[in-house]
């Protein structure tokens, strides 16, 4: 498959059917950008979201992927998700077959001529994750992540029932980052690259020594892409954030609305102190927070994880490593069976360290813990067999820990 995607802009110069870029996170907007400007014409967009074809991406429509094929019978494609394999996947299955890269688009960009809906440091960070991903695309033998979640605390300021990374189950909330260092160090020898580093909880503000955390992640390679998720209810003192002027460093806000009681002053704080940041509404959420045994059948689980939207979060907690933040947290709620398989021990002293870690990351069938998920497809609103139990809202929140089956 890898050799019939191209990178070429002089092939994309040659208008001969419609051209879409295919999803539309933050970098999709430099993409379309760097079309314009060596003349290649964007004819659309497509996205997985169907809530993110209600409106339009940079004055263009956004085509719901179902809709592909009526719309557009033929027409190529500029990939500007991280993950070209399974965007590529999708397109040739659906009978297309012209399908690009942005690579050279992307090496090509000049950032400084434009103005983008994220600021320029934001979008410099993503245009390198997303060049380097797909760099190491086209060569196999490489092992990558576009991203590890660090888990730096289960605590969380919201008690959201819904919470897919299950912190709703949590009745003994701590913070986690005893040897986080370590498994990172361990990590990243064995691995050829990873993306960014998000620091996530639970609410990882809550936990007092988030600074010194991501200050000790970055001392061990300054160049490294580092994200801190929260959601707006936690003001940083000054004296933190000022570690942190001048660094790779960005803070990705999703705002809950009045439960975001403090999101306006963090955008002040972060302004003031010239750290870069990226503010989104929660929108909608994929229900998958329940945990249960569904005993699914080989072929119905390979399914559930070929659709899965999150396979590639992968997840470091309490020193493993874990495909997702589901099998992390249901792991170490011990809401499922302990299996081995389903993720590596970091800080373990196995000689086959590296061979497990490649397994994980090039998994193409199913992890154990997969049957015990409702399923996180790239498309809730599909009807079928596979497609999870649909959109909620999010953010709604509970008094209570939520009981579940606890395995020993």
């Amino acid at each position: 498959m890898v050799e019939n995607i191209e990178y070429s802009i002089n092939k994309l110069k040659e208008k001969k059917i419609p051209t879409i870029i295919f999803a539309t996170p933050e970098v999709a907007e430099a993409v379309l950008y760097s079309c314009r400007e060596y003349g290649i014409f964007i004819d659309a967009f497509c996205d997985n979201e169907i809530r993110k074809t209600y409106d339009l991406f940079c004055g263009l429509k956004v085509v719901h992927t179902s809709k592909l094929k009526k719309l557009f019978p033929s027409a190529r494609f500029v990939i500007a998700y991280h993950n070209i394999k399974d965007c590529a996947d999708q397109l040739f299955e659906m009978g297309y077959n012209e399908i690009y890269s942005p690579i050279e688009l992307l090496e090509k960009h000049n950032l400084n001529i434009y103005e983008y809906r994220v600021s320029k440091s934001y979008m410099a960070s993503k245009i390198l994750i997303t060049k380097k991903s797909h760099e190491l695309f086209f060569h196999q033998s490489k092992v990558f992540l576009r991203s590890i979640d660090v888990v730096i605390t289960t605590k969380c300021s919201m008690n959201c029932e819904s919470c897919a990374n299950l912190m709703q189950y949590y009745d003994k909330a701590e913070n986690t980052d005893e040897k986080i260092q370590v498994a990172l160090e361990v990590l990243s020898r064995n691995v050829d690259f990873i993306g960014e580093f998000r620091i996530i909880g639970g609410e990882p503000l809550m936990n007092k020594n988030w600074d010194e955390i991501c200050l000790s992640i970055l001392k061990q390679d300054e160049n490294r892409q580092l994200f801190i998720y929260t959601n707006g209810t936690i003001l940083p003192k000054d004296e933190k954030l000022k570690k942190f002027q001048n660094k790779n460093i960005n803070f990705y806000i999703t705002d809950y609305g009045n439960l975001s009681r403090n999101v306006n002053k963090l955008e002040e704080v972060l302004l003031a102190n010239n750290i870069a940041y990226v503010r989104k509404p929660a929108e909608n959420w994929v229900d998958c927070s329940s945990i249960k045994k569904h005993n699914r059948s080989k072929d119905r689980l390979i399914q559930v994880f070929k659709e899965c939207c999150a396979k590639q979060l992968y997840t470091l907690l309490n020193g493993k490593l874990y495909t997702c933040p589901f099998i992390a947290n249901a792991s170490n709620l011990k809401a499922i069976p302990n299996n081995k398989s389903d993720y590596v021990n970091l800080l373990s002293e196995d000689v086959d360290i590296k061979k497990k870690i490649e397994k994980l990351v090039k998994m193409k069938l199913f992890f154990p813990a997969c049957d015990f998920c409702d399923g996180r497809p790239n498309d809730p609103t599909t009807a079928s067999e596979y497609a999870g139990k649909g959109l909620i809202s999010a953010g709604k929140q509970t008094f209570d820990t939520l009981n579940f089956k606890k395995y020993t």
